[in-house]
């Protein structure tokens, strides 16, 4: 059974994020989406808020299931038996801070590899970080995250100001 792992922090999950997700649905047998917890930033969402509405955009897709680390990737790779992690990539910088990690990752983890993704071009410009920001705002996150969510994240995201 092919499997892969696409670890992110999710704060909130975006469109872009769905659409790594779906196209990665079709490539293997089954696709774990695991909220991480990232120590170098402070989350708008919980863990477990994250965990939720990734579980409702995720609801038709059979062969993804949604988890939750609080832990080294490597280490949550190790014990699940996990070998392929699935990055998401929009451009230069990001491709180069993914191959830092995965390098990083394989040093922890021999058997670990990492498959880069490129984001499809329409959704280019869609970051978690702006819908924080707009939503900061009030302004219509509609457009950047999942429509059967959209209300309910920025519901959280306005109650967090």
């Amino acid at each position: 059974m092919s499997s892969c792992v696409f670890p992110g922090s999710f704060d909130p999950v975006t469109r872009g994020h769905m659409d790594l997700i779906q196209r990665a649905s079709k490539m293997f047998d089954r696709v774990t989406v695991t909220v991480m917890v990232n120590v170098n930033k402070r989350g708008a969402l919980r863990p477990e808020e994250r965990v939720a509405l990734l579980e409702k955009a995720c609801a038709h897709l059979p062969n993804v299931r949604v988890d939750r680390w609080d832990g080294l990737l490597a280490d949550y790779m190790k014990k699940n038996g996990e070998n392929c992690v699935l990055r998401g990539v929009r451009g230069e910088a990001e491709y180069s801070a993914e191959r830092l990690a995965a390098a990083t990752n394989r040093m922890l983890y021999p058997g670990m590899e990492t498959m880069l993704m490129f984001c499809s071009e329409t959704l280019h410009g869609i970051s978690s970080s702006a819908v924080r920001e707009i939503a900061a705002f009030g302004g219509d996150i509609s457009s950047f995250v999942p429509g059967e969510i959209a209300k309910e994240i920025m519901e959280r995201l306005s109650n967090k100001g």
